[in-house]
């Protein structure tokens, strides 16, 4: 009888400490996305339409966007053609070694893109030292191609590919043979099936990745700033990074409006995705029978070899030109015996001081948030679980808004609201504390997602059984969520470590001298033709992500199902 009293106590206090636990993460993820509205929209005090349309009509505005929409959408095109056809072979046919096919396609995904941007230019160009080392080197004064906007969309398309290829075998993997069978019962064969019955069930996941990757590439900072600038060629985040780099905090509303324009396409793709989700999964409802596994014949040899080509074209041959760079004593120097050298690695890594504060400052801040959004995630998602309210549904369905707002976006709203705290005359502009709440607002979602859909797979008695005989929520959420949820959030603590070890488009504008991260390191060194440096800083950064997706890899089978992207 005691103990059935203790459980309306129970309640209450697990609501009061939902309550203070979902606060927290409102104010940390959506509280800075609405004062960057805020600000925008009345710039100058009060409604102001004149500031925006004045903003908006700037010529460097509207060249800007333009570049965005062109780079952004034909980066998307090349992503689609690269990721459709490696996921219809993939999901569709009987191909050998798929995972390890999988698991390459999904690094340059992972590498962050002032990297692939680096990778690349190594590899192009008259000063290219894997072309020199071949003898392929164009002549000095040729122009370097990769400066352009085609090669910005080159590389936009290689880095999204990934987010195409998941968004589309998940759609894909879900078509029932039993579907297929029908259909050439019927009479249909090759080309028709996958006309009449492949695309039109996928269609829906097609749509929902192309939306996704067009935002995401409409946000890339990396590639456009280190390909574009010197071209002379400004997207909308390279202009707003340029505006604040020049002139500061002055122009903070002007860089507001810039910041939402791109925030309302972002915002826009975003619905569009889960529109096209929610049609996908009214097509797919009660899809039954065995996955559709098409036999390639003889032309299976063939078609793994030109897929091997590929992944060796936009994976293994940057990745030499990067190295080869690295290994070098000044950037144009044929890679020989005799010029083999490793004072670059020694001048990055242990001579450096900013490149060693920048490690410190970058293993510090991922770790950190890692750690910090782990503890709150687990709470806030068991709660959120057994305590369904207004407030929970409305926050997951805004999660993940600060994720999948281009990065810049996110700066200039963490800079809007922490530049003067309320109350006080303190600010965190110019901290390293400003980085670190950004990162916890930007990788939330990455953390949370996981372990929300691994505790929706325990089963609720458990926690019954543990109420009914007087255990508290905290000896709980110790002894059955944390044990039961440990993988998926070790799993989400890695890849919120991967993805903020290596950023720079939220760090760029947020950075100050002293709390440089490797992704602000590794831009800058370039931009000041310290190249051999800054290759060695990429390979190491490329080989600790290779590391921990290794890791995921070989523990993703104790992991729930989803929680690791790249897993079939």
């Amino acid at each position: 009888m005691t103990r059935a009293i203790a459980y309306p106590s129970s309640s209450r206090s697990e609501g009061r400490l939902l309550t203070l636990v979902l606060g927290l993460a409102i104010l940390v993820t959506l509280a800075p996305v609405a004062r960057l509205f805020h600000e925008g929209l009345t710039a100058g005090g009060g409604l102001n339409p004149g500031f925006l349309a004045e903003v908006l009509a700037k010529p460097a505005t509207r060249s800007a966007l333009w570049h965005s929409l062109v780079t952004a959408g034909l980066g998307t095109l090349i992503s689609v053609l690269i990721g459709g056809v490696f996921a219809f072979l993939v999901a569709l046919t009987d191909l050998r070694r798929k995972a390890a096919l999988v698991f390459c396609l999904m690094i340059p995904m992972m590498i962050p893109p002032q990297i692939t941007a680096l990778s690349w230019t190594q590899v192009m160009g008259p000063s290219s030292v894997f072309l020199k080392t071949l003898g392929l080197a164009p002549p000095l004064g040729a122009p370097q191609p990769l400066y352009s906007p085609g090669g910005i969309i080159l590389l936009l398309g290689i880095q999204h590919t990934s987010i195409i290829f998941l968004t589309l075998r998940a759609g894909l993997r879900a078509i029932p043979q039993d579907a297929v069978e029908a259909a050439r019962i019927s009479g249909a064969r090759g080309l028709r099936i996958w006309w009449q019955v492949v695309l039109p069930l996928t269609l829906p996941s097609l749509l929902g990745g192309i939306a996704i990757t067009f935002v995401t590439a409409l946000g890339n900072f990396g590639i456009p700033a280190m390909l574009g600038i010197p071209a002379g060629y400004a997207t909308l985040p390279t202009l707003i990074y340029q505006r604040l780099a020049g002139l500061g905090t002055a122009v903070l509303a002007e860089v507001a409006v810039l910041a939402m324009l791109i925030g309302a396409v972002a915002i826009a793709g975003i619905l569009l995705q889960r529109f096209f989700q929610r049609r996908q999964r009214l097509h797919l409802t009660g899809s039954g029978g065995r996955a559709l596994m098409i036999p390639l014949g003889r032309a299976r040899l063939p078609v793994e070899i030109a897929l091997w080509l590929v992944i060796a074209a936009i994976l293994v041959l940057p990745m030499a030109g990067l190295l080869a760079t690295s290994l070098v004593p000044a950037y144009g120097v044929p890679l020989r015996l005799d010029t083999l050298s490793l004072d670059g690695w020694h001048e990055a890594l242990f001579r450096q001081p900013a490149i060693r504060r920048a490690f410190v400052n970058s293993f510090l801040l991922s770790a950190g948030a890692a750690a910090l959004l782990m503890a709150l995630c687990l709470p806030l998602a068991w709660l959120m679980e057994r305590h369904k309210t207004r407030a929970g549904q409305l926050f997951d369905s805004l999660l993940d808004l600060p994720y999948a707002l281009p990065g810049v976006v996110l700066a200039i709203a963490m800079i809007l609201l922490l530049i003067n705290l309320p109350f006080t005359e303190a600010t965190l502009y110019g901290t390293i504390w400003i980085i670190f709440l950004a990162y916890l607002a930007r990788f939330l979602a990455v953390m949370f997602r996981p372990v929300q859909s691994s505790l929706r797979q325990l089963d609720p008695a458990m926690d019954e059984a543990a109420r009914a005989v007087g255990a508290p929520l905290w000896r709980r959420l110790r002894d059955i969520v944390l044990p039961l949820s440990a993988p998926a959030a070790a799993a989400g603590a890695i890849l919120v470590f991967l993805t903020a070890f290596n950023e720079l488009t939220v760090s760029a504008l947020l950075w100050s001298s002293g709390t440089e991260t490797l992704g602000v390191v590794i831009f800058n060194l370039d931009d000041s033709g310290e190249t051999v440096m800054a290759s060695a800083v990429a390979m190491t950064i490329v080989l600790v992500v290779m590391f921990l997706m290794a890791v995921i890899q070989l523990t993703s089978r104790h992991l729930p199902k989803g929680v690791v992207p790249w897993q079939s």
